[in-house]
């Protein structure tokens, strides 16, 4: 394939437009009809969790309302701690208990996830499920069992409910609008495809440029073609004249 100038780049793909729009077109109702028709939803509902001072038999009410140095860097190192007991078999099989849930509990951990935000005490719990409701439902029961297994477990109270999970009903895996972005993206890179590959196998002359640059020769005079409309008219003029 010779080298192509910007220009004729331009004028290549100019004469295309119609086959690229079209491109685009298809290709953006193609992402429209994945998203609505094969994305199954799913909902997320979250929880957040506050680590605060450590709270145990013994203190005073001025005491344990206090946060000392201490208690900070405990629940610093904590927070990875809590992290993995989250969602451990212990806390994720008594939830599927308490819930009557016929699931078990690797399926379960498969759709929680737990994030600490940086550079403080908080933990995130979310929970991802076909039914919005239901998400909300083990997010929530999942912090509950998880405080009193911390209680139990370092004999502490540091664990406290920051935020409830509550319920959404969008969709957290569907975007349209993203969706159709890419899809199209998609279209506009096999338009370009498209228009180069047929440029490359489109081998007739259009013009006296594209002999010169086929044969690398002047083109010295060319020869009107006329159109057969324009022959029957001259020749029904000549008899006209009889």
């Amino acid at each position: 394939m010779e080298e192509l100038g910007l220009k004729e780049l331009v004028e290549i793909f100019w004469s295309k437009k119609v086959q690229i729009i079209l491109i685009l077109l298809i290709f953006a109702v193609i992402g429209v009809i994945y998203t609505m028709g094969f994305v199954t939803p799913v909902y997320t509902s979250s929880t957040s969790l506050v680590l605060a001072g450590a709270e145990s038999e013994g203190q005073t009410a001025s005491t344990a309302n206090s946060i000392t140095t201490t208690d900070i860097t405990l629940n610093s190192k904590l927070v990875s701690t809590y992290s993995v007991i989250v969602r451990s078999k212990d806390v994720l099989g008594q939830v599927i208990s308490n819930l009557g849930m016929d699931i078990s509990w690797e399926s379960l951990r498969n759709n929680v996830t737990v994030s600490s935000v940086e550079d403080t005490e908080v933990i995130e719990i979310s929970v991802t499920n076909g039914s919005p409701q239901y998400a909300a439902d083990i997010a929530n029961e999942i912090a509950e069992v998880f405080i009193d297994k911390v209680s139990g477990i370092y004999n502490i109270n540091n664990v406290y409910v920051l935020d409830k999970a509550e319920v959404d009903n969008v969709p957290s895996n569907i975007n349209h609008s993203r969706d159709v972005i890419i899809f199209a993206f998609i279209g506009v890179v096999v338009a370009v495809v498209y228009v180069l590959i047929a440029n490359m196998l489109d081998t007739t002359i259009k013009s006296a440029d594209d002999i010169e640059r086929q044969f690398k020769l002047p083109v010295l005079a060319s020869i009107p073609i006329y159109g057969s409309d324009l022959q029957k008219k001259k020749k029904k003029g000549k008899g006209g004249r009889k």
